[in-house]
């Protein structure tokens, strides 16, 4: 059987919780494939007349399901205090969580990792990245310098803390000399990740073989990324990405599997757009130091964009802080259809856009006379760009009580129609509303 990778199209926060969430019925295996505690989902979960909110960030979505074994994988970085209370606090609300599995291939987010994070970015000032803090960035830079601790390396005391030994004497030094902080004593991170060894005992396979076995034994894997398209290192709008690989190849790597095993990709597609952190942003709404920009969004005051936020609710699921919003831009979803190769969109959050008499998305951008319909090949060309808007009326009722796709405003199913003729990947569904009930499947 095949695996199915899902993963969102923009700057992440796009849904692919409830995605994740909803396609669960249909496989045996959900497997997280890079990232770490930096990003998270959200899922409303239980009966639709007494539903619960569940707020992930390192547990895959299918631990909910008890046709599912939730997988972490090898291109995770772990933080196995985060991962433990996350644990704790899934047990408490009666959730099983015995069948999770943990690659020890993944890397260990260690104490030095946070405070390099932290003391990084403030001392970038202005031109911070906006990371989350959580020592994603650093963890990552270790791996690919090949000093970083795994998760294996908790169940050999003597390796870690030679390991640990050797990469904390540059640490210490970068940390007292460069940033003024006092230096971090081996003995008492050893103390700390001994602990957490004995707790995380219990879930430590060996992944990979897991994953292959059950796809040669006609089970589905379904793999989920954490951040989005616009945020992968290699692919995203660097250098304001993340530091791993959010996209379909990076599922192959980070789960261990090959390019035959997949058949399925399918992209998490907001009905609009939002991002955290600093970075370029072309249809934004509100906060554009183009005034030119502004005007042709529609929001020069930034009242349309204070709405978006509103309604939506637009904050992060991890770190709380406010998105950034703006107009659907087909130019990014054509980039990422592209990047991943999708074979399929699932669109959320339109009923956030019944709050607007007139809608807007983006066809191209404009760049001194010439009109960009893909991604610009040069930074500048991105960073300075114009959108070039389609118009669209809006339809100004209530979705989310909508149960059959045929019965959306004709106005809301000529949006849809519209996203998916300028994206060129069919929108198989459409989500109204935050719980699993209000998805409609277009046929």
């Amino acid at each position: 059987m095949p695996a199915w990778v899902v993963v969102g199209t923009q700057w992440g926060d796009e849904g692919k919780g409830k995605a994740t969430d909803l396609l669960a019925d249909d496989v045996e295996y959900v497997v997280r494939y890079q990232g770490g505690n930096n990003a998270g989902h959200t899922i409303i979960a239980g009966d639709p007349t007494h539903p619960r909110t569940l707020k992930l960030h390192l547990v895959p979505s299918g631990v909910l399901y008890p046709n599912v074994t939730p997988v972490i994988g090898d291109g995770v970085v772990l933080d196995p205090g985060v991962l433990l209370e996350e644990l704790d606090t899934l047990v408490a609300q009666g959730i099983d969580v015995s069948k999770l599995k943990i690659s020890g291939n993944a890397h260990l987010i260690m104490p030095y990792h946070r405070e390099l994070d932290r003391v990084t970015e403030r001392y970038l000032g202005r031109q911070k990245l906006g990371t989350t803090k959580r020592g994603i960035g650093p963890t990552y830079a270790d791996k690919a310098a090949r000093v970083g601790l795994r998760v294996q390396d908790l169940y050999d005391m003597k390796i870690f803390r030679e390991k640990l030994d050797v990469v904390l004497k540059e640490k210490n030094a970068v940390l007292s000399r460069v940033y003024n902080r006092l230096p971090m004593r081996a003995a008492d991170i050893e103390t700390e990740y001994a602990v957490y060894a004995e707790r995380l005992r219990p879930y430590i396979a060996d992944t990979m073989t897991l994953l292959h076995d059950g796809l040669e034994d006609g089970k589905t894997v379904l793999l989920e990324g954490a951040q989005g398209t616009l945020l992968d290192l290699d692919h995203g709008t660097y250098p304001f990405v993340t530091s791993s690989n959010p996209v379909a190849g990076g599922a192959l790597t980070g789960a261990g599997l090959g390019p035959k095993d997949v058949e399925r990709v399918i992209g998490i597609t907001k009905a609009y757009v939002t991002r955290v952190g600093a970075g370029p942003f072309p249809t934004e709404l509100g906060g554009e130091s183009s005034v030119q920009r502004s005007a042709a969004s529609g929001d020069p005051t930034g009242e349309l964009g204070e709405r978006m936020t509103d309604v939506g609710q637009e904050y992060g699921t991890t770190t709380g802080r406010r998105r950034r919003v703006g107009w659907f831009d087909a130019v990014l979803a054509r980039y990422a259809a592209r990047v991943n190769g999708l074979t399929e969109h699932f669109l959320t959050k339109l009923d956030v856009l019944s709050a607007f008499e007139t809608l807007r998305v983006c066809r191209a951008y404009r760049y001194q006379g010439t009109d960009y319909d893909h991604f610009p090949p040069h930074q500048s060309i991105f960073h300075h760009a114009e959108p070039v808007y389609d118009q669209l009326p809006g339809w100004g009722d209530d979705l989310t009580a909508v149960g059959d796709y045929a019965d959306l405003p004709k106005e809301a199913r000529a949006y849809v129609d519209r996203l998916e003729e300028l994206c060129g990947v069919p929108i198989r569904w459409v989500s109204v509303g935050p719980a699993r009930s209000q998805t409609l499947e277009r046929t």
